[in-house]
C-alpha cells in the first residue's frame, strides 16, 4: 500500500505532516510523493480562517474524486468532526491534532477493510512524539523546529486553544538533539515555531527558557542561523532581547504579531492594551540592527473610522521593516463572531489596502539602506535563467523578501554567502556575490 500526505496551512502544521510520514515510515509503510500513485491519501489540514478551510476540502474532494482512500488530519477535522464526516461520507477516516500516532490504526483499519474509524481528542493535548524522525517533505537551507505546541491565551478572534489546546513545551535537550540532526544533514539555518515561542518553557520550568534554550542551539558547530517567530508582547523580556543581541548565531530579526495599536480595539481582541510604540523602541534600542516585522488585523467588529487611522498613524511612526496586514476573518466558537457591528468586506479590503501601500513606501526607504553595503545572505538555489536566490537575515523564508545575485563562481544552496547590493525594491533586494 501507498501513502502519499498533501499539506496545508502554517509551518507548525508542516511539521506535523512530517511527524506523520516518519511514523508511517517507522512502520514499514511506502510513501510516495505523487497523490496520483498513492492508494491513501492524507490531507493534512488548516482551518485557520474560512478561505483556508475551503482550500483544505478542495483537496479532499479532489483526492476522492481520483477514487483514492482519504484521511483527513489536522485543523479541520479537530474543529469539524462529525459534521466533516457527514458532509463528505466517502472519507476513510480522520485524527485529531494531537491523535498523530493514531495514524497507524486508521492505515491498519484501511488495510482491514473496516469501516470509517476517527480518533479525535474532545479536549486536544499535543504530545510531540520524540521518538519519531520527520521524514521532511521539504529539505532545503532552512528548517522548521516545534518548540511547543497549543496555546493559553484566548484572543478574541482566534480558534487555536481550541484546536491545540493548552501550551505544551518539549524539553531543552530534546530540541537540541534534534537541531543538532537536522544541522548534520545539512541545514544551515533554524526556525523555531510554536504558536507563541516567547512563551517557551513557563509550563516546563515555572518560567521563561527561551534565552537558555538560544544559548543551547548557539553552541551546535555546523549550524550558521537560528531564528525564532511569532513572539507574543508581554513575554518580550530584557532577558530575551539580550539573548538574541548577544548570541552571533541568533539572527537579529523580531517577529511580533501585534494585532493593531489602538487601546480600545486591542482590549475586544483580549489582547496586551500597551504602549507598542515602546516596545518596538525598546526592541531596537537592545538589539542593534534588528528587523521587527509584525501583523495586525483590520476591519475587527466595531473598528471605527478614527480607530483605523489610529492604526494607519502607528504603522507610519513606527516604520516596521516588515509587515503583514490581514482582513478580519470571522470564525464560528471564538468570542469576536459575536461581536456587533461586524464591518462590511469592502471596508476592510480598502483598510487593508491602505495600510500596505504605506508599508510598501515603508519597506522601499529600508531596503534602500542597503545599497552599497555587504549582507550575509544564505544561498536558496536559482531561477530558470541562473539567477542565484539568497536571503538574507532580515528576511525569513516564504514570508518576506529575497536576494538576487550574480557571482562568477558556483555557490551551493545553504552555504552563507557575502552580496554587495546594488539595487532595491519594496520587498527584494538585487546585487553581487563577492569574490
Amino acid at each position: 500500500m501507498k501513502i502519499s500526505l498533501i499539506n496545508h496551512g502554517c509551518a507548525k502544521n508542516l511539521v506535523d505532516a512530517e511527524l506523520i510520514l516518519g511514523i508511517l515510515s517507522e512502520n514499514g509503510y511506502e510513501i510516495t510523493l505523487n497523490e496520483q500513485d498513492a492508494d491513501v491519501v492524507i490531507v493534512n489540514t488548516c482551518s485557520f480562517i474560512h478561505d483556508a478551510e475551503k482550500e483544505s476540502v478542495q483537496s479532499i474532494l479532489q483526492m476522492i474524486e481520483a477514487g483514492k482512500k482519504v484521511i483527513i488530519s489536522g485543523c479541520l477535522s479537530q474543529k469539524h468532526n462529525d459534521d466533516l464526516k457527514s458532509a463528505i461520507p466517502e472519507i476513510a477516516g480522520m485524527i485529531g491534532t494531537s491523535n498523530l500516532q493514531d495514524i497507524i490504526k486508521i492505515i491498519k483499519n484501511i488495510e482491514d477493510k473496516g469501516d470509517y474509524k476517527s480518533f479525535i481528542q474532545e479536549k486536544p493535548e499535543y504530545i510531540y512524539p520524540e521518538k519519531t524522525t520527520r521524514q521532511q517533505i521539504t529539505m532545503g537551507a532552512s528548517s522548521y523546529l516545534k518548540i511547543g505546541e497549543g496555546c493559553n491565551y484566548q484572543c478574541g478572534y482566534c480558534i487555536i486553544p481550541k484546536l491545540r489546546g493548552k501550551y505544551i513545551s518539549r524539553p531543552i535537550e530534546n530540541i537540541v538533539k534534534e537541531a543538532n540532526e537536522l544541522a548534520d544533514k545539512g541545514v544551515t539555518e533554524i526556525i523555531l515555531i510554536a504558536q507563541d515561542t516567547s512563551s517557551y518553557g513557563i509550563d516546563l520550568y515555572g518560567k521563561q527558557e527561551l534565552p537558555r534554550l538560544l544559548e543551547e542551539l548557539n553552541k551546535i558547530e555546523n549550524l550558521s542561523w537560528i531564528r525564532i517567530m511569532y513572539a507574543y508582547p508581554t513575554q518580550m523580556t530584557e532577558e530575551l532581547m539580550n539573548a538574541i543581541a548577544h548570541l552571533d548565531k541568533v539572527v537579529k530579526y523580531v517577529d511580533i504579531p501585534l494585532q493593531h495599536s489602538h487601546p480600545r480595539i486591542l482590549k475586544e481582541m483580549k489582547r496586551p492594551v500597551m504602549d507598542y510604540t515602546e516596545l518596538v523602541q525598546k526592541i531596537r534600542e537592545k538589539i542593534p540592527g534588528v528587523t521587527v516585522r509584525t501583523s495586525l488585523i483590520v476591519g475587527y467588529p466595531g473598528e471605527t473610522e478614527e480607530e483605523f487611522e489610529h492604526l494607519y498613524q502607528f504603522v507610519k511612526d513606527v516604520k516596521f521593516d516588515r509587515m503583514g496586514v490581514f482582513e478580519y476573518s470571522r470564525e464560528k466558537n471564538t468570542y469576536s463572531y459575536g461581536l456587533k457591528p461586524q464591518i462590511p468586506a469592502k471596508i476592510k479590503k480598502q483598510r487593508r489596502n491602505k495600510l500596505m501601500e504605506l508599508q510598501q513606501k515603508i519597506s522601499l526607504e529600508h531596503n534602500e539602506k542597503y545599497i552599497n553595503t555587504d549582507l550575509k545572505c544564505i544561498v536558496e538555489g536559482y531561477t530558470d535563467d541562473g539567477v542565484i536566490i539568497l536571503r538574507s537575515e532580515h528576511d525569513a523564508p516564504e514570508i518576506d523578501g529575497v536576494v538576487y545575485a550574480n557571482s562568477n563562481r558556483q555557490v551551493v544552496p545553504g552555504d552563507i554567502e557575502t552580496v554587495r547590493i546594488e539595487k532595491a525594491d519594496e520587498y527584494d533586494l538585487f546585487g553581487k556575490i563577492t569574490d
